[in-house]
């Protein structure tokens, strides 16, 4: 397989790895978008989070509040940033994985939302709960 992650869990290629456990793997992001900024990936090799198991994300998700608590212990950031991007939205590595980056007073890092906040009815809203309950 031609993933860089997997390579990376395969010793195949150097990381700084910060934790591992029998299903998860994490590791500095080299780009350090900021101090600490880590990735938390599965040992499986799953493409995105569409693909995840109960159990896959589980085993993941077990893990950040672990990791997010030594980011705050070790480097005491203001907040932190959890972050999943999948397919076309910024996923450049097609194997799941979540960002764990650290947020520190004029860090430079620009994360936004747009607000639509009063733009939508209530009839929108609960055709969005309906549409969304009748696929889980």
């Amino acid at each position: 397989m031609d993933c860089i992650f997997c390579k990376i869990i395969e010793g195949e290629i150097p990381s700084y790895k910060v934790y591992e456990d029998e299903n998860v793997f994490a590791f500095l992001d080299i780009t350090q978008g900021t101090k600490g900024h880590t990735l938390i990936i599965p040992k499986e090799h799953i493409k995105n989070v569409y693909d995840l198991t109960e159990e896959t994300a589980e085993n993941i998700f077990k893990v950040v509040p672990k990791i997010a608590r030594a980011l705050k212990t070790a480097f005491n950031p203001i907040g932190i940033n959890i972050i999943s991007n999948n397919e076309k939205p910024l996923q450049s590595v097609f194997h799941f994985h979540i960002h764990l980056v650290p947020r520190y007073e004029n860090d430079g890092m620009e994360l936004s939302t747009i607000n639509n906040y009063g733009k939508f009815s209530e009839e929108y809203f609960m055709t969005l709960v309906k549409d969304i309950k009748e696929n889980l």
